[in-house]
């Protein structure tokens, strides 16, 4: 956590404060609405880790993560919502491409919203999105299995990948058009506010000054696993959350003070593993103490419905909420070798 108070902190607690803690319960029935997009660009965060020459604020990794901790715990779906921003600023940033000089400060300053329909790639080698070289573009076939933010987002960053495993980022507009049709919102058991669909891609034309990076499957996963193994701010943003809930509940205080100590202790290991390069071999440790993170934030959404007895059972509950977007974060992102880590140490915890 910062030491003292970046200004885009301030704006994200003023944010939850007076806006998304009030109304989360209200969102997670209803869904994210178009104003709690507004606000969070108004508070300048979609383009907190943009560069400064593009209208962003390029503030400290340190200041992403705690303002990231702060809507999650406040609200998740909107948390989960733009949280879909960042990958793509991030990427416009890190490679030039004549798409950068068009969409990069439109999106540093929130005058424009991105999704991302990318995580299929992590399939490879089941290849759910295909992407065809044609004159002056692209075509892409197949299923975005999850879009997040469907009628949210003003541009998606796409990718597929193509019969001799390269991987193609394209920019494309976040709505229905020929060769791309959504499917109705899914229902789910937690985030269903998030407005989440399936994208159907039959024939999809993307030009090529559209595309932002083209590189091998094996170049990406080089890059994106190590990232994926890092523990989520959400993820203690929402422990920290339900640990309130705890701290105020009758009999409380005492294990959400012990359940404090040890959170404080997973995130700064956490944090400190992901500013660290990545380097061969780094993804078990990395997951470890994902998985460490995992256990701590069920415990603390456990003893916030415990705190709440039989209230939490209750839609509006705050605490039955938190519970569910716990369960969301145990799969957000994940890959097979999460997926396995994790299981063993529930089978041997």
């Amino acid at each position: 956590m910062t030491t003292t108070p970046h200004p885009l902190v301030t704006g994200a607690q003023r944010l939850a404060r007076d806006l998304l803690v009030p109304q989360a319960e209200r969102v997670d029935q209803e869904g994210v609405p178009a104003s709690h997009v507004e606000a969070v660009k108004r508070a300048g965060l979609l383009g907190v880790v943009a560069p400064r020459e593009y209208g962003g604020a390029d503030a400290p990794v340190a200041v992403a993560r705690e303002t990231a901790e702060i809507l999650a715990g406040a609200c998740c779906s909107t948390w989960f919502v733009q949280t879909q921003h960042h990958t793509p600023v991030k990427l416009l940033t890190t490679y030039d491409s004549p798409v950068r000089e068009k969409l990069l400060r439109p999106l540093a300053t929130g005058e424009l919203m991105a999704g991302i329909a990318f995580a299929h790639v992590r399939a490879f080698p089941r290849v759910p999105v295909r992407a065809v070289a044609e004159k002056g573009g692209w075509r892409f076939e197949g299923r975005v299995p999850w879009y997040t933010g469907w009628g949210l987002n003003d541009v998606m960053l796409l990718a597929g990948v193509t019969d001799s495993a390269e991987v193609v980022f394209v920019f494309a507009e976040a709505r229905e058009q020929p060769g791309l049709t959504p499917s109705a919102p899914m229902r789910l058991a937690a985030l269903t506010a998030a407005r989440t669909v399936s994208l159907e891609l039959d024939g999809l034309w993307v030009p090529d000054e559209s595309v932002v990076l083209r590189t091998t499957q094996e170049e990406f996963a080089l890059v994106d696993l190590p990232r994926a193994a890092n523990a989520s701010p959400a993820v203690f943003g929402v422990a920290d959350a339900a640990l309130d809930l705890v701290a105020r509940s009758p009999d409380g205080e005492e294990t959400a003070r012990s359940l404090r100590a040890r959170l404080d202790e997973i995130r700064r290991e956490a944090y400190a593993l992901a500013d660290q390069p990545a380097a061969p071999g780094c993804v078990p440790e990395r997951l470890a103490v994902k998985t460490r993170a995992y256990d701590l934030l069920r415990t603390a959404t456990t003893a916030a419905i415990v705190a709440g007895g039989g209230r939490a059972m209750d839609l509006g509950s705050r605490a039955q909420r938190l519970a569910r977007e716990g369960m969301f974060l145990l799969v957000q992102g994940q890959t097979a070798e999460a997926r396995r880590r994790h299981l063993g140490s529930l089978a041997s915890g």
